[in-house]
């Protein structure tokens, strides 16, 4: 896996939210190897940070804890993006 790809997961693992359920779509990693990676590349103390934030009960990083209306993940506003690259307009 390139860089590029491996900190693309990382910022998706870090935006509230961006569900696992999205990141396994785009990349193929399931939650518990984005929780791998996150263990591997980040500090510790970085890693501790965002496990805390994902299971404080207040991050959406599971499809099932989102308001069922919300069908996409990422904003209406954002670039389209397809296979984590931008589409030209």
């Amino acid at each position: 896996m390139e860089p590029k790809d491996i900190d693309r997961i990382i910022e998706m693992a870090w935006e509230d939210r961006t569900t696992f359920e999205a990141i396994e779509l785009q990349f193929g990693f399931s939650e518990s190897a984005v929780i791998g990676l996150m263990r591997k590349e980040l500090k510790r103390s970085s890693f501790n940070l965002w496990r805390k934030r994902v299971n404080s009960g207040t991050s959406q990083k599971h499809a099932f804890k989102r308001n069922p209306e919300i069908n996409r993940f990422k904003c209406s506003r954002q670039k389209s993006i397809s296979m984590n690259k931008i589409s030209k307009r």
